[in-house]
């Protein structure tokens, strides 16, 4: 496991390896300097020790004064380019993850929250970004310290070297015991961040539902349940972190004492000179911090290994709707818009009942259909199956004698104006909102298809008219102007098969009815389907199918509907009901 998540990290790094090859050499150069500046500080105080020159003495001040410059100036370089190697590719992934989010089925969003896809692509990315920059430029710096200064160190006086690294393995010890509780403290963290992410994200999108119910003291004492538990997650990490580090760092420093105490009897054995000395005690000093960084290092990668899971978690989910190998181009031109059903069905992942059971009908271009039932009949998933946000059998669904899963995905779902219950607004103006689906639209043909769907009028009282800025999903607008405004944005680009889901239910009968009217007339007529419990509106069809558990059991217009003994005709008497007792 821990293999294939270097092999993540070196796959996130691969597209970059040109920053990060110039950030290691220019960390290598650092070191390099860092090693002989020492060298030179000894040669000076031997040299001194015989004989006293000023101009000696400058010479090695100026000397060292601008190798010191050389390597602040090239380290400053190396963290440029280290840590912008990590902003790269935190830059890549949230791209990455984006573009895969976007290929995935509705279904995945509802087994996956938006709080916690948005904390993956946001806290465990920078998790990612830190691990590349500041871990990797530790890391590097940590090896190239010890590789460079050790045999150093060794060719002045091996004994006292050995002695001064004794205590390094004890550190490397500790590291590991600590490494499996950080990595789960690590775990628990980003969970209970991605919670109170989710609860954060729920709450401003259910505001109004809040205030209307004043569940306001609830959803405060929600998120404090949430944030105290995030708290005593991070205390938790932060416990153990603060117990690791102060032990790496006193081990460290144990070197340095141990190396005052033998290397001063060196001295006066005459073994080494007083330059040796103070050469060893800065070498010594010298990898304190690297190795004290160790634990941040090993921290970063804790962080990173539990980050690399989340976020390939999400890179390996696959889309289970997708285009075969194969799949047949149908440009939007060619399509007729006859639609039929061969034995259709279609069963959720996890339920046991289908919620299409053996669904067959044929649908003529032009044709305006109803779809009516009960609540939980299934008329809502067949109108999913047809533009396939469901992954249905192969055979079973057909646009223009085309089986629908051997065609390209955009070209099907290009050919299909579908209007779903939720009426989804964004944030923006309602001329956006309507021109969504065609962005260059010009407002000629906005306003056009805002009148075919009778939302023109009401815009133009806006003091903004169709400048008006809409609101998170709408919220400005009423149920009926929201649907309104998303059947024009359907209308607008203009689809051989438009698939209304119950989306004029905010909609009176009467507007409902005229809507209908005018996309069954015209030159250009669509296939519509239009799944409704407004039996009025409904009864101006072509045909209406009836479905009940997942089945249509009924078909035929509303007068041939109302002759038989059946569903429909009990539906039609409580319609017939509620208009009498309204």
């Amino acid at each position: 496991m821990a293999h294939s998540r270097l092999q993540k990290l070196g796959a996130y790094m691969r597209p970059h390896w040109r920053t990060a090859t110039l950030g290691i050499i220019a960390l290598f150069v650092v070191n390099g300097l860092g090693v002989y500046i020492p060298l030179l500080i000894r040669d000076s105080i031997d040299e001194l020790r015989l004989a006293f020159d000023f101009d000696q003495i400058k010479h090695f001040v100026v000397l060292i004064l601008l190798l010191a410059s050389v390597m602040w100036v090239v380290r400053m370089v190396s963290r440029i380019l280290l840590f912008g190697l990590g902003r790269q590719v935190e830059f890549d992934l949230k791209q990455k993850i984006f573009q895969h989010l976007l290929t995935l089925e509705p279904a995945y969003f509802s087994i996956n929250t938006a709080g916690d896809l948005i904390s993956r692509a946001t806290s465990d990315v920078e998790n990612i970004r830190r691990l590349l920059g500041f871990a990797v430029l530790s890391l590097a710096n940590t090896i190239f310290a010890y590789a460079l200064t050790l045999p150093v160190m060794m060719s002045i006086d091996l004994r006292l070297t050995l002695v001064a690294i004794a205590v390094y393995p004890f550190m490397l010890i500790i590291v590991q015991m600590f490494s499996d509780r950080l990595r789960n403290e690590q775990l628990v963290l980003q969970e209970e961040l991605s919670s109170i992410s989710e609860l954060i994200q729920e709450d401003m999108s259910g505001i109004a539902l809040i205030k209307i119910y004043a569940q306001e003291e609830n959803e405060r004492r929600a998120f404090g349940r949430l944030n105290d538990r995030l708290l005593q997650a991070n205390l938790q990490l932060a416990k153990t972190r603060n117990t690791l580090f102060p032990f790496i760092q006193g081990l460290a420093f144990i070197s340095i004492l141990l190396l005052l105490w033998l290397g001063s009897r060196s001295i006066v054995a005459g073994a080494i000179t007083i330059g040796d000395f103070l050469v060893l005690i800065l070498y010594a000093e010298r990898l304190v911090f690297p190795t004290a960084l160790l634990g941040f290092t090993i921290t970063a990668y804790q962080r990173g290994e539990v980050s690399i899971d989340r976020i390939e978690s999400i890179l390996m989910a696959e889309a289970k709707v997708k285009d075969a190998p194969d799949a047949i181009a149908l440009p939007q031109e060619e399509v007729r818009g006859q639609l039929k059903a061969s034995h259709l069905t279609y069963t959720y992942p996890g339920a046991t009942t289908p919620a299409l059971n053996n669904i067959n009908f044929k649908i003529e271009p032009g044709e305006t259909v109803a779809i009516v039932g009960s609540i939980g009949s299934g008329k809502s998933t067949l109108a999913n199956a047809i533009p396939r946000l469901l992954d249905i059998n192969r055979d079973t669904l057909f646009l223009d004698r085309y089986d629908i899963t051997k065609l390209k995905l955009q070209d099907l779902r290009g050919a299909i104006a579908y209007v779903p219950q939720d009426s989804f607004l964004f944030s923006a103006t309602i001329k956006n909102n309507i021109r969504y689906g065609n962005p260059l639209a010009e407002q000629s043909e906005i306003e056009y298809a805002a009148k075919q769907a009778q939302i023109d009028q009401e815009i133009i009282n806006f003091p903004q008219q169709y400048e008006t800025i809409v609101g998170e999903r709408g919220i400005t607008l009423s149920g009926g102007q929201r649907q309104r405004t998303a059947l024009a944005r359907a209308l607008l680009i203009d689809a051989p098969i438009l698939i209304l889901d119950d989306a004029l239910s905010s909609v009176d009968n009467q507007t409902a009815t005229a809507i209908l009217r005018n996309l069954s007339e015209g030159i250009q007529r669509k296939t519509v389907i239009f799944i409704s419990h407004q039996l009025s509106a409904a009864a101006t069809a072509n045909r209406i199918f009836v479905m009940e558990k997942g089945e249509i059991v009924q078909s035929g217009t509303h007068t041939q509907l109302l002759q038989q003994t059946g569903l429909y005709r009990s539906l039609w008497s409580q319609h017939e009901l509620k208009e009498v007792l309204s």
